[in-house]
């Protein structure tokens, strides 16, 4: 195991080497495996860049965020603006069922609703609200719906997702159990880090018919 010292070395040289991060106003420190990330960014963009750098660390246990967005004077628009922009780029994305989706901004947090028929719908929503700027967070609550033609082939699920895992080459899918239930994949087991466990959840959520993930998967580094 990677004793706190050289893990808080390692997060922060990998935060270095992105080049969407400024790491001048970053902070990080590490305590039996979970990384703590503090500080001011300029945008969302930027403080999701710092968390995924930290999450491909290999002996990230855990994740602390506690990076506050600050859009510089020059990137601040009011909510009526972001909201506007919302819309409009919602609209443009052709993954993205614009129609079945509603936008709240509050102080520059945007509030997704509505539904979607896939998961990548739902993340492509998020992120294009992420280049929003004067966005400081996103509070995706779009739920994922899918047909009743996918849902009555449910007994399937299982094995197309199993056969996903096993063709990752990121992982060792010997290690991770997967059960289904109606619509609802449940991810056991574990996994070297939170690089690999998000991979896992995405390769969960790839298959029609999935409408929730539980990710249960135990980062053992």
């Amino acid at each position: 195991m990677v004793d706190d010292v050289t893990l808080q070395a390692q997060v922060m040289d990998e935060l270095v080497w992105v080049p969407n991060v400024d790491t001048a106003h970053i902070g990080v420190s590490a305590r039996n495996g979970v990384v703590t990330l503090s500080g001011i960014v300029s945008t969302y963009a930027e403080k999701l860049a710092a968390e995924r750098a930290a999450n491909r660390v290999k002996g990230v246990r855990g994740l602390a965020e506690e990076i506050v967005v600050r859009p510089p004077a020059a990137h601040k628009r009011s909510d009526e603006e972001i909201a506007e922009r919302a819309v409009k780029i919602l609209s443009w994305d052709a993954e993205v069922p614009d129609k079945q989706l509603q936008v709240k901004v509050e102080k520059g947090v945007v509030t997704l609703t509505g539904f979607v028929s896939h998961q990548f719908q739902k993340q492509a929503a998020e992120n294009d609200i992420r280049l929003l700027s004067g966005v400081v967070d996103i509070l995706d609550l779009i739920e994922v719906r899918g047909s009743s033609r996918e849902v009555a082939h449910a007994a399937s699920l299982h094995d197309q997702i199993e056969a996903a895992l096993r063709r990752s080459a990121e992982f060792e899918a010997s290690h991770i159990t997967v059960k289904v239930s109606g619509g609802t994949a449940t991810l056991e087991g574990r996994v070297k880090s939170w690089w690999e466990r998000g991979i896992a959840e995405n390769a969960a959520w790839s298959a029609p018919g999935i409408t929730e993930v539980a990710n249960h998967l135990v980062v053992a580094a």
